[in-house]
């Protein structure tokens, strides 16, 4: 059997003008190459018409471009496109592109189901396969990119996956999106239910990128009913990484808080993120993220808009500035695991294989 084409999305223009030299050809094409692929999204070498025939030839005999292809596709009323990205293996993928008025934003997966299973997500239900290389998490953006005219220039790490647990392939991504892509590093938001230990060496990366942590509950025994993940790092080891995180990028984090109707949006448990929070001594927003319907095992329900509010409200009296996740791409199941559930299955790796194998 011969052996897969390598891709070369995920490998910078140094490591691509490399590869020219190595086929007898001009360094220069490498920038060209880059270009192409980095600046134009294209998705083969007989779209680089300023590549001599016998270099695309030679590329095509060893190596592919490796964009993504869509699978399935979505737009919502209000602009929002859900993606199906499907990968050279098989395995799909969830991305979302979001237009506003002063930006247009996007949604990264960063793995193939998610090892983190949170008990509020359509993605944990689907459990895990793999994870993404840097190259098929820049390729989405890319992908998405190719599609719009207008120029993409936020992104989070929001989508299927658990980032810190792709924790090598997720800095990879990030400084591609950087220095190759050219969005601004403090444009990149990444979000984690919390890996302590990844938190404090993405500190050490010295890159100017925002850190969403995803709280969900002011205290330990309900937070590990959410995120199982919480029985191996508690409130007090995340709070201290991501003070070690404020403090060495000198960056604010946003704190998400998933409200749950009847599950941890109390004004008392309003209070007592207020003071967890504050004890922390953490720069910040609270996000809050009102319930987008996923049909769970636990039966959990949207908030009332009141409840919402008066959470909101108890914040802001504590001192907190918080803000309120404007709900986009309901009607086309738009919170993350929805469509990979709707429309494809693929071979997956129970939950309880994966306790001990990451971060």
């Amino acid at each position: 059997m011969n052996e897969p084409l390598q891709s070369i999305i995920g490998k910078t223009t140094e490591e691509i003008t490399k590869i020219v030299l190595g086929l007898d050809e001009a360094a220069f094409r490498g920038k060209q190459i880059a270009d192409w692929i980095y600046n134009k999204s294209a998705e083969s070498f007989e779209e680089m018409k300023n590549l001599p025939s016998s270099l695309r030839t030679k590329l095509n005999e060893q190596y592919r471009v490796g964009l993504p292809e869509v699978a399935h596709r979505d737009v919502s009323s209000d602009g929002t496109m859900k993606y199906l990205m499907r990968y050279s293996d098989g395995v799909t993928v969830e991305s979302v592109l979001l237009p506003y008025k002063d930006r247009v934003s996007v949604c990264l997966s960063t793995q193939v189901g998610c090892a983190a299973g949170c008990t509020f997500c359509a993605t944990a239900q689907g459990g895990f396969t793999r994870n993404l290389s840097a190259g098929e998490i820049v390729g989405q953006l890319l992908r998405m990119q190719k599609e719009t005219e207008r120029r993409i220039s936020h992104v989070v790490y929001m989508g299927m996956g658990e980032p810190l647990f792709n924790y090598d392939a997720t800095v990879d991504s990030l400084r591609l999106l950087g220095s190759e892509v050219g969005i601004s590093l403090r444009n990149l938001t990444v979000s984690t239910v919390g890996v302590a230990p990844a938190i404090k060496k993405l500190a050490d990366e010295n890159l100017p990128i925002t850190l969403a942590l995803s709280l969900h509950a002011p205290d330990d025994a309900l937070r590990a009913e959410l995120i199982p993940t919480a029985k191996k790092w508690k409130l007090e080891e995340i709070l201290e990484a991501c003070y070690y995180y404020a403090i060495h990028t000198r960056r604010n984090l946003t704190f998400e808080y998933l409200l749950i109707g009847g599950v941890n949006d109390s004004l008392l448990q309003a209070l007592a993120l207020a003071e967890l929070l504050k004890k922390s001594k953490l720069p910040g927003n609270v996000n809050l993220i009102p319930f987008n319907y996923v049909d769970t095992k636990r039966g959990f329900r949207k908030p009332v808009k009141s409840q919402v509010e008066a959470f909101k409200e108890t914040l802001q009296k504590a001192g907190r500035i918080t803000t309120q996740r404007m709900i986009r791409g309901h009607e086309i199941s738009a919170a993350c695991g929805q469509l990979r559930q709707r429309v494809d299955s693929v071979k997956i790796i129970p939950l309880e294989t994966l306790a001990e194998s990451t971060v």
